[in-house]
């Protein structure tokens, strides 16, 4: 290894963010937009699951799956097929040779679900943000479009509020009790007060 490269291992440089991302993802006073954003988006998701596991062919037989898998590994003579990537297709043909759909449209169903009670709840809207954007992306991988490109986008911005996204609501508490990114109400950060009291010196 260069002398080079030791130097920038070794030595430690902390990249601060510009005021813009911090005010957008790191001061609890954007909250509420972030609030609106996330009820918003967590009501989308609670309605698609609501119908879903209201539905038996989604929580009993799994045959509403089945028949959207069936439809999209198709490849067409002509025209362009719904999937894009050959491996997705065959990762969704195994899962439909293997009965998968049976329990996986469940798992669908029950995740749309609590993932819209998380995000309008405000608990762990980071994690449950991630999720939506990742059922969101396998949805647009099995080529359907329709709302799912602006909701990925939704959530990954959400994801990256995490820490203010749900000061609003659950995560004042839980990402408290976890360790929380912030303080006690009204505290300042901890470099805001080490910057004061040396102003104060």
């Amino acid at each position: 290894m260069s002398t080079f490269l030791q130097s920038i291992i070794s030595r430690k440089t902390v990249v601060t963010d510009p005021p813009l991302a911090t005010f957008l993802f790191s001061d609890t006073r954007f909250s509420v937009v972030w609030l609106v954003v996330r009820v918003l988006l967590g009501l989308a998701w609670l309605e698609a699951g609501f119908r879903k596991v209201s539905d038996p062919a989604w929580m009993d037989t799994g045959v509403a799956l089945q028949s959207f898998w069936q439809r999209i590994v198709v490849i067409p003579e002509e025209g362009r097929a719904p999937i894009t990537y050959d491996w997705y297709r065959n990762f969704i043909q195994g899962l439909l040779d293997s009965g998968s759909y049976v329990w996986f449209a469940k798992l669908i169903a029950v995740g749309e679900v609590l993932i819209g009670v998380a995000l309008i709840l405000g608990a762990f809207v980071g994690i449950a943000a991630f999720l939506a954007a990742f059922m969101n992306w396998n949805f647009i991988m099995a080529g359907s479009a329709s709302t799912n490109g602006l909701l990925v986008i939704v959530a990954i911005v959400l994801v990256l509020a995490w820490k203010n996204a749900g000061y609003i609501g659950a995560d004042f508490f839980l990402l408290r009790w976890l360790g929380t990114p912030w303080g006690r109400r009204g505290e300042a950060p901890p470099h805001q007060t080490t910057s004061q009291s040396a102003a104060g010196d």
